[in-house]
């Protein structure tokens, strides 16, 4: 009987005809939000690709005992167990640098959106209001944009904010000064401290664990700038959100894009959505036409090979 693979979470792109010739393919996106018809599935199941809301855990993989390997649609693999993976020898694939483009461009997106909202002066106008001193913006150039975590998604941004003329700081315990980020970017490394008190735009690019969850709590927002501006595409554990809400809401020139969160998504109840100086989207910084074209046919690539062997 041919080793099957399971699909289930979105591609967020057709499956490519003809794929898995030969092999038992199921392509369900409930499975995500169906956990007990998932696990059914386990036994002849080799290959298993998720996204972030499946939950890969020993009780799966006691479920899956063909299990070669799982392919993660994206980056974090904080809803992995990618040590039960090991000790049972399955291999984890992920989509890691095929988004980190999308990830960027949202990031200046963010940046330019702060500086110029024109959407807001478009409904402005729209709406019969012609107030060009109130629509003055600012430039970005000359400004400071503080990196925490300068890994392959912190560099893409550097190396963008560079190109719009912004001074890059970044703190990264694991990048030395030697590094081409600092040598050749121009970028420059700074504790954490320094990094909040001094850029006027932070942006975080480190992946959750047990060292960076809740890394940016009370005190540490307490440390920025009155008018800083807080963008995270990382993870949403690593802010303290009952902290930055109290931040926000206390220093309203502050300003927040969350496309992140501790709980996705987040309960009615959400004190950070009732604020005005937060823009909000649905964990989609890394998800464009392009990127996740690239995910999907990395992974699946990937996974059906390690199937058939």
């Amino acid at each position: 009987m041919p080793m099957g693979m399971v699909i289930a979470e979105d591609l967020w792109v057709p499956l490519p005809d003809g794929f898995g010739d030969g092999m038992l393919v199921v392509y369900n996106p409930a499975l995500a939000d169906d956990r007990p018809g998932l696990l059914s599935l386990g036994p002849g199941t080799a290959g298993l690709v998720v996204r972030n809301r499946t939950q890969v855990d020993a009780e799966l993989l006691a479920h899956f005992p063909d299990l070669r390997v799982v392919g993660r649609l994206g980056v974090g693999l904080d809803n992995i167990d990618v040590a039960a993976c090991r000790a049972r020898g399955v291999d984890v694939v992920a989509a890691t640098g095929f988004n980190a483009t999308s990830v960027a461009e949202y990031v200046v997106a963010c940046l330019l959106q702060h500086a110029r909202p024109l959407w807001q002066w478009s409904a402005a106008v729209k709406a019969g209001t012609w107030r060009r001193q109130a629509a003055i913006g600012r430039e970005l150039h000359g400004k400071t944009l503080g990196l925490i975590g300068i890994g392959d998604i912190g560099q893409r941004v550097a190396t963008r904010a560079r190109a719009l003329g912004l001074r890059v700081m970044a703190f990264d315990p694991f990048v030395l000064p030697s590094h081409a980020v600092v040598r050749d970017f121009g970028v420059w490394l700074a504790p954490l401290e320094t990094v909040l008190e001094t850029a006027n735009f932070v942006s975080v690019h480190v992946p959750l664990t047990p060292a960076t969850r809740h890394l940016l709590d009370g005190e540490a927002l307490a440390r920025m700038r009155d008018d800083g501006v807080l963008i995270n595409t990382a993870r949403g554990g690593v802010i303290d959100e009952a902290a930055l809400a109290l931040a926000l809401s206390r220093s309203p020139r502050r300003f927040a894009y969350l496309d992140v969160r501790e709980v996705e998504p987040p309960g009615p109840a959400d004190a950070l959505a009732a604020l005005d100086n937060v823009c909000l989207t649905p964990h989609i910084a890394g998800i464009t036409e392009e990127s996740s074209r690239a995910v999907a046919d990395y992974v699946l690539a990937e996974v059906a090979a390690r199937v058939r062997g």
